[in-house]
């Protein structure tokens, strides 16, 4: 059974950081595409960053610079690195393999001062 599990959100102040990790269980992440995604209230849910099964990156045009997405296969996790934080940030924060298309619970991020 697939599950995701996104922890390490939290309340931060602007130019702040967070890490964001992913626990995955019921399939191996390492033979998958992993996405970051976010939703902020009112707004469509956002493509921020993926992880390739080769390992290569991209990011979305808004993070890009400050964000940083990676994997730890041994614990089957991935995380996501949040530098710089702004106020425009601030969302639940998703994991998503695509080939699954499998949507966990989301963790909140909120920049404010």
């Amino acid at each position: 059974q697939v599950q995701l599990l996104e922890s390490g959100g939290a309340l931060v102040q602007p130019g702040g950081s967070l890490r964001l990790s992913c626990a995955a269980s019921g399939f191996t992440i390492s033979s998958y595409v992993m996405n970051w995604y976010r939703q902020a209230p009112g707004k469509e849910r956002e493509l921020v960053a993926i992880i390739s099964t080769a390992g290569s990156t991209s990011y979305a045009d808004s993070v890009k610079g400050r964000f940083t997405i990676s994997r730890d296969n041994a614990k089957n996790t991935v995380y996501l690195q949040m530098n710089s934080l702004k106020p425009e940030d601030t969302a639940v924060y998703f994991c998503f393999p695509p080939r699954l298309n499998y949507w966990g619970q989301g963790t909140q991020v909120t920049v404010s001062s």
